[in-house]
């Protein structure tokens, strides 16, 4: 009986660990300029767009060594995994500028104003708020929900 529970408590272990692995990989991150984005999986379809380094991207699908990926504004296509990483970014989706404070808290002093579109590294997250790094080096906190993902 103790060993079976044994088992049990393991198989569950793993499980949660492998659902929380591929919930993770779910979002990625272009690691490099002028990355093309497909309307297929392969380098025969057209491009579609182009995106930056950095750019995060929700997957939908995986085919082969492609993914169906779509961004913030909800485009889709297909990138190739050579130019992808798991996702260390998220990028500002309010519908203008906002502001990036010194802490956790709209009381805290702006630092620094943040247009739409604009890609942050992101360094950890504290109740709602997230703290960020802009690519100037400028570090700060956004309320989550103003980013994506």
């Amino acid at each position: 009986m103790k060993n079976q529970f044994k088992k049990i408590i393991a198989i569950s272990s793993i499980a949660l660990f492998c659902a929380t692995s591929a919930f993770a990989a779910n979002y990625l991150s272009v690691t490099t300029d002028n990355a093309n984005v497909r309307t297929g999986p392969g380098k025969r379809y057209p491009v579609s767009m182009e995106l930056f380094q950095g750019y995060p991207l929700k997957v939908l699908k995986k085919q082969g060594e492609w993914f169906k990926i779509r961004d913030y504004e909800k485009d889709t296509g297909w990138i190739h995994k050579s130019i992808v990483k798991d996702k260390d970014t998220v990028i500002v989706n309010a519908q203008k500028s906002l502001n990036m404070r010194s802490g956790p808290s709209k009381n805290n002093p702006v630092v620094a104003d943040v247009e739409r579109g604009v890609v942050l590294k992101k360094i950890s997250t504290e109740g709602k708020w997230t703290k960020v790094r802009h690519s100037s080096g400028t570090v700060g906190w956004i309320y989550s929900p103003l980013l994506w993902p």
